[in-house]
């Protein structure tokens, strides 16, 4: 059995954790002694505990994200209860800064904060000799990555068959916008390349064939960018995926050449755009140039076959509804696959903090830490936005829509898409769990009613987005059965939703 415990809770089974196995590869004579064990948020905290304790380790280490904090600390009080001799290490960004309030922290033995993928080593050496360190907190700093030994060969057959594979070309990020933790970073740090190069194709020969990269700003050194895509080139099939987050300012010729060579299919870039407005990126320390910005995004969409996921925020300091509603609007124009509207969040550590006062800015204080109002929105229209998000997600995101988009979005796209977007909740008092056959019937009312399409035009578009679903049978609106009628408010239906918000 191991003696050493490394878990965590991921949000999903198909993700696989990079950091935990980082940890397994750096434990040097104590990784015969120690096991991966991953879940995911899925099970009862108390299920967790058991499997764990049964295997009789001495030390457990769970990395603790936004997304888990709350499930571990309830595993963690479980932990202590039944078993207080076990010693519960804990790490990851969640608890690496403001520790000093979090109830998780003390009710565990020890935390490594940081980048702890050689401290964690040094401590548990220390434990399993019978030496406690006084300080219960160990800050760890970045390591020298020459020093590290990579992970990838601790993923499993079973993860490389059923799992996301996450690689890291380089870490850190020479950036400072201000909501990300990448802000404390001093700079961005590659890899060294030989042995990175060696790792992937180890990874490919043993037959992954969808790569997820981490890094922050994979195009920031177009040399290394251009000799990772040129690796994949060589290797291309029809199983080929991969995932980079780049620089929306940042495309020279030579990665522009490359990038032009992939087929449709292979490649999705994340584009982080934030806000064009050049006002609230000065206020959050974020530099972008705009215009290099819109031209780079504008070749990209015409001039290679890329899924370009391009990224909004919602409820940054200074920007109020006209000036998101105008960055949505620039970004929309620019047509990439996909516009991911994410609410900000405070996460612990980052220096969104300092206009806390200033611009008034009122956040959840539970994970994940979300804006609830500013000085420029308030908590009521925060929420009407955050429902825009979500129904942008379930309708132009999803893909289902492709005909029917045009019509929803028509000269002012922000303004008409927030309109139906109000009236769907009126109408449904429902953000998910939607019924595609009834959000098709949805749509089409709201197209009529809202937006003022004829039914014909609606009913056309519709037909043509639901031919593409695969699904046996049609939604009312298809049926020749015409669902919508002029008053948009519907009393009974609204009454409905009133009961189900209500219970």
């Amino acid at each position: 059995m191991p003696e050493i415990i490394l878990s965590t809770l991921n949000a999903k089974h198909i993700h696989a954790s990079l950091g935990l196995r980082y940890l397994y590869a750096n434990l040097g004579p104590l990784q015969p002694l120690a096991a991966i064990r991953e879940f995911t948020l899925e099970p009862w905290p108390i299920d967790i505990a058991e499997q764990l304790l049964a295997e009789q380790p001495k030390i457990i280490g769970l990395g603790v994200y936004i997304w888990n904090a709350q499930r571990t600390r309830e595993l963690v009080a479980l932990l202590k209860q039944v078993s207080p001799g076990t010693l519960v290490v804990l790490g990851g960004p969640e608890v690496s800064h403001e520790w000093e309030s979090q109830p998780l922290v003390q009710e565990a033995d020890y935390l490594v904060t940081g980048q702890g993928d050689l401290a964690f080593a040094r401590l548990c050496e220390q434990l399993l000799q019978g030496k406690r360190p006084p300080e219960k907190v160990i800050h760890a700093s970045p390591p020298p990555l020459e020093s590290l030994q990579l992970p990838y060969d601790h993923y499993s057959e079973e993860d490389i068959a059923h799992r996301l594979v996450y690689v890291e070309a380089s870490r850190g990020c020479p950036f400072k916008c201000e909501f990300c933790l990448s802000a404390l970073d001093r700079s961005a740090r590659p890899f060294p390349r030989d042995s990175f190069m060696q790792a992937l194709d180890r990874l490919h020969r043993r037959g992954v064939r969808h790569y997820k990269f981490v890094d922050r700003t994979f195009n920031l050194k177009p040399d290394l960018s251009v000799e990772i895509l040129a690796f994949f080139l060589q290797r291309l099939d029809q199983e080929l995926f991969l995932h980079f987050e780049v620089i929306p300012d940042h495309l020279p010729l030579p990665l522009r050449e490359m990038l032009k060579q992939f087929p449709a299919g292979t490649l999705q870039l994340e584009i982080g755009i934030q806000s064009f407005d050049p006002q609230v990126q000065h206020t959050i320390s974020r530099r972008q140039d705009n215009e290099k910005s819109r031209t780079n995004l504008q070749w990209l969409r015409q001039e290679t076959r890329a899924h370009l996921h391009a990224d909004l925020i919602i409820g940054l300091p200074g920007e109020d509804l006209e000036g998101f509603g105008n960055s949505f609007d620039q970004l929309l124009a620019l047509a990439p696959h996909e516009i991911q509207l994410g609410i900000l969040k405070r996460l612990r550590g980052t220096p969104i903090i300092r206009h806390s006062e200033s611009h008034r800015m009122r956040y959840n204080p539970q994970p994940p830490y979300n804006v609830l109002s500013t000085d420029c929105i308030d908590f009521a229209t925060l929420q009407r936005l955050t429902r825009f998000a979500r129904y942008w997600e379930m309708i132009a995101n999803s893909g289902r829509f492709p005909h029917t988009l045009p019509l929803l979005l028509g000269e002012a796209p922000f303004e008409r898409f927030l309109r139906f977007s109000d009236w769907l909740f009126r109408r449904t008092g429902q953000v998910h769990r939607i019924a595609l056959k009834r959000l098709f019937d949805l749509v089409y009312e709201g197209l009529c009613d809202t937006l003022a399409i004829s039914g014909e035009a609606s009913r056309e578009a519709l037909a043509a987005d639901y031919s593409r679903c695969g699904m046996k049978g049609l939604p009312a609106c298809l049926r020749g059965q015409d669902t919508h009628r002029e008053n948009p408010a519907r009393p009974a239906d609204s009454r409905s939703a009133r009961q189900r918000r209500h219970g």
